[in-house]
């Protein structure tokens, strides 16, 4: 069985406070994007993990490996090996892991079944896993687990994701957090929130990674209707009204900044 574990964007990511159990109070509209790490699996005596790939030299730590922990999560009848094709940068902001994990809930749903309580397996082994399971539009709040339903008007939208090659650690750029709520997201379409809206990991981010300036700068100088960094970076996105537009500036961009990393897709 194959699966994709579709990059996930954030269009909006408002950071209200810091809790006291270390997590962040948050509001963000999550989006995918129709491609991704790629995942393979078959019926085996016993549960492994193989990688291979572009990005696949960066997962060296078996005990990080987000598809292990999910199969680790979730009992069935027999094992299964998976193949997991890393295309997507690592501590990217693209939810690379989560998607990961949300891939083999999809799996393991399809060839078994998943266990009643499969929503609190998922969230513990990260908060983006449970929005990464149906990988669609929605919104997201309290750590990101609470989801609720979103309208597809951005459906179909082409989209152009750019990373400089240099990885992000997500928590480190909450801790540079200034702390400082800035505001609930706005209500109405996702169009609207995600034009209104904005990411407040992205100032935080740049003071880590100041490269981030430069891919937005890059995005914005080819005329998207929207250009944002995602999740806690290094992952910038722009969205444009037609796929011509995306490619002419995928083609700019790479003739400028031929090391960075590109993915052209549309939005799921």
């Amino acid at each position: 069985m194959h699966e994709t574990a579709y990059a996930k964007i954030n269009l909006a990511l408002h950071v209200r406070r810091r809790r006291e159990d270390g997590y962040h109070e948050l509001e963000t509209v999550f989006a995918f994007v129709d491609s991704g790490d790629v995942l393979t699996a078959t019926i085996a005596d016993v549960d492994r993990v193989q990688n291979f790939g572009e990005f696949a030299s960066a997962l060296d730590n078996p005990l990080d490996n987000l598809v292990a922990k999910a199969l680790g999560k979730l009992p069935r009848a027999s094992g299964l090996s998976v193949s997991l094709e890393k295309n997507l940068p690592v501590a990217a902001g693209l939810g690379g892991g989560s998607a990961d994990a949300g891939a083999v809930f999809r799996i393991v749903r399809e060839m078994f079944s998943l266990p009643e309580d499969w929503q609190e397996r998922a969230a513990s082994l990260g908060a983006d896993v449970p929005a990464c399971i149906e990988s669609r539009t929605c919104i997201g709040r309290g750590i990101g687990t609470h989801l609720e339903r979103a309208d597809d008007s951005l459906a179909g939208t082409p989209v152009l994701l750019v990373n400089p090659r240099e990885a992000l650690a997500t928590g480190p750029v909450f801790k540079q957090w200034d702390g400082k709520d800035r505001g609930p997201m706005p209500g109405g379409t996702v169009v609207q929130i995600a034009k209104a809206g904005r990411n407040d990991l992205e100032a935080p981010a740049i003071e880590l990674c100041p490269v981030i300036a430069r891919v937005l700068d890059e995005l914005r100088g080819t005329d998207p209707f929207l250009a944002r960094m995602s999740g806690s970076g290094a992952t910038c996105f722009a969205l444009f009204k037609d796929f011509a537009a995306r490619d002419a500036a995928a083609d700019w961009i790479a003739a400028k900044q031929p090391g960075w990393w590109q993915l052209r897709g549309a939005l799921r």
